[in-house]
């Protein structure tokens, strides 16, 4: 077992206040107490641990992920000094490095992404679709939506010189907003990849649209390995999702790439998934607060308070320390770590379950089925019934063609 991934806190505030934000509106408060900048003691001593780990376990490679609050609130100069210092940190102890960043894109200016040009920096922008979709949620302080400089922080990311950086967009789903607008909005903005991404909620707390499964008694396993489990309702987000992947999979040329749906494709064709999202791969991800704090997952703050802490920081104990957390090895067992709704289901080894934020019911910690689970049962079983279809067309085109040369 091992950690391929550290998620570094730059800065621990935002320059935005979107109202679905799991660091500040959610069960977990820690943020309040964490300093606002991460400085340049913390990164270095996060260079070595990293490259500790990594040579320890013979990692080809490691990624660091600058993440905040916003991290690109400390500023063109800090940016520099500490990717510096990561950068060089691993150098010297020959640990092959792949920087990326997921901002807001307010801050996308000219001397920022000099910075992030100079240290080879991917950038991912969240963008939530139109300018009514994403400015209903993604808004300044004051209340006035930040649409307009997040387009032009992404104009100036497809200049030439920034265009190499530039790895995708992120965009939470609104069932309010209409799915292939929202799709054909973000093509407006030319990302190679897309990540659509589901609201973070538990069984306690459902997302929007769900609001009927609160308190809800979990799946009960299926009574056959055919079956797949169910619950009573509608499963909105598959249905918006689906004609998303219906507009994009029927796309005369491939348009951009969009995560969920190519890892759910590898999955109904046996491959192996490596999303933290769906599949059964371990978790490969540590979180680095700006106090040098280690934590798990982040979106483990809508949980309850304190769900992401681990009690580790990277001056006193190294990352194998994380690999021995409790709920880390439940995320690294695969399905036997899972409960008895997802190990029987016939689709587990696509879904995995989902992301492991979405299984908690108090009471019963995480060993639920996702309160997604209906819905990416749905959409699972869509996206296995489009590729087969096509196979079984390609197949017989195939024999077609072999019948009139023979």
């Amino acid at each position: 077992m091992s950690l391929r991934q550290f998620v570094l806190k730059l800065h621990s505030r935002c320059n935005l206040d979107c109202d679905y934000c799991y660091v500040y509106h959610s069960a977990d408060t820690s943020w309040r107490a964490k300093p606002r900048m991460m400085e340049v003691a913390v990164a270095e001593q996060v260079a070595r641990r990293v490259a500790e780990h990594a040579r320890a376990h013979d990692l080809p490679d490691v990624r660091l992920v600058l993440h905040g609050g916003e991290p690109l609130l400390v500023g063109a100069r800090r940016l520099e000094e500490l990717l510096g210092v990561l950068g060089q940190g691993l150098a010297k102890a020959a640990v092959p490095v792949r920087f990326s960043v997921q901002t807001n894109g307010v801050l996308l200016t000219p001397d920022i992404l000099e910075v992030l040009r100079r240290h080879r920096v991917g950038v991912s922008v969240s963008l939530d679709g139109t300018r009514a979709a994403h400015d209903r949620h993604r808004r300044f302080p004051r209340g006035e939506g930040s649409h307009g400089s997040v387009l032009e922080g992404l104009s100036l990311l497809d200049e030439p010189e920034y265009r190499p950086l530039y790895t995708g967009l992120l965009c939470t789903i609104d069932l309010a907003n209409d799915p292939v607008e929202t799709y054909e909005a973000l093509l407006a903005a030319r990302p190679p990849r897309v990540d659509l991404l589901l609201p973070h909620g538990t069984w306690d707390e459902p997302p929007p649209g769900l609001g009927a499964r609160r308190h809800a008694v979990p799946l009960t396993p299926p009574v056959s390995t055919d079956a797949v489990p169910t619950h009573p309702g509608r499963t909105p987000y598959a249905a918006w999702l689906r004609r998303v992947f219906d507009r994009w999979y029927d796309a005369p040329v491939r348009e951009t790439g969009i995560r969920l749906f190519e890892e759910l494709m590898v999955g109904v064709l046996g491959g192996v998934t490596r999303s933290e999202s769906v599949g059964l791969a371990p978790a490969t991800l540590a979180v680095i607060e700006t106090d040098g704090s280690i934590e798990q997952s982040d979106s483990l703050k809508v949980a309850y308070d304190g769900a992401p802490r681990t009690g580790l920081d990277v001056f006193h104990d190294s990352f194998d320390a994380v690999l021995d957390q409790p709920a880390i090895r439940q995320r690294q067992a695969g399905a036997d770590g899972l409960g008895p709704v997802c190990r029987r289901c016939p689709l587990l080894a696509v879904c995995g379950g989902g992301l492991y934020t979405h299984r908690y019911a108090s009471g019963g910690g995480f060993s639920n089925p996702s309160v997604y689970c209906a819905d990416l049962a749905d959409l699972t079983l869509h996206i296995r019934r489009r590729v087969a279809a096509d196979l079984a067309g390609s197949a017989s085109h195939l024999s077609g063609v072999q019948g009139r040369v023979r």
